[in-house]
Formats: C-alpha cells, sequence, structure tokens
C-alpha cells in the first residue's frame, strides 16, 4: 500500500505562485513514478507532471515553462512550483503514484488538493 497526501492548494490571484506538496507513506520502495495530474469539472484528468525512481521529469508541454516539479527523497515528497498562475490553472490538482511489485503493478492516487487562480 502507498498513501499519498497532499497540501498547498487554495486561492491565489492571477500572476501568482503555489507550492504544491505530497508526501508518500507505505511501501515507498516500490514507488517507480510520482508526479501530479490535474483534472476540472466535465473534463478527463491530465497530466501535470511526474518523476522517475531514477530523477527522470516529463511535463506537459503547456506547461513546463511555468511548473517545476522537484524531490525530496529523505522526506518521500514531490513538490510542484507553480509560477504565473492563471484562471485556466483552477483545477484539482492529484498526487500520483505508481508501484511495482512481486503481484503486478499499481497506480496510486492522493485525495486532491483545490487550485483555484481568481482575482
Amino acid at each position: 500500500q502507498v498513501h499519498l497526501v497532499e497540501s498547498g492548494g487554495g486561492l491565489v490571484q492571477p500572476g501568482g505562485s503555489l507550492r504544491l506538496s505530497c508526501a508518500a507513506s507505505g511501501s515507498i520502495h516500490t514507488i517507480r513514478v510520482m508526479g501530479w495530474y490535474r483534472q476540472t469539472p466535465g473534463k478527463q484528468r491530465e497530466l501535470v507532471a511526474t518523476i522517475t525512481e531514477g530523477g527522470s521529469i516529463v511535463y506537459d508541454d503547456s506547461l513546463k515553462d511555468r511548473f517545476t516539479l522537484s524531490r525530496d527523497d529523505a522526506k518521500n515528497t514531490v513538490y510542484l512550483e507553480m509560477n504565473r498562475l492563471s484562471p485556466e490553472d483552477t483545477a484539482v490538482y492529484y498526487c500520483y503514484a505508481w508501484s511495482t511489485v512481486l503481484d503486478g503493478e499499481h497506480d496510486w492516487w492522493g485525495q486532491g488538493t483545490q487550485v483555484t487562480v481568481s482575482s
């Protein structure tokens, strides 16, 4: 089992910044990928950014100039720094982890944290 807890969401004005955190617990050693997705009402959950066990990072192309994903291995935590936010970034942001164990692979999701960009 992997448990993910997000924090850092909230209300921010256009042009502002936020940093989201996701702390993982449980079977940490099985995690191969962690990252963030986001979802708005009526739309599918979409990739924001992910980082592999080896440190390779993938961003959605439209976000990579404003968003930065990082990881603190000592804290089992990934961070998403979001800059120059616009109302289009308003969404529920979900932490994600993909793990592999003897019986297969598993997707894990946090409970989600709301980010609202509005004046």
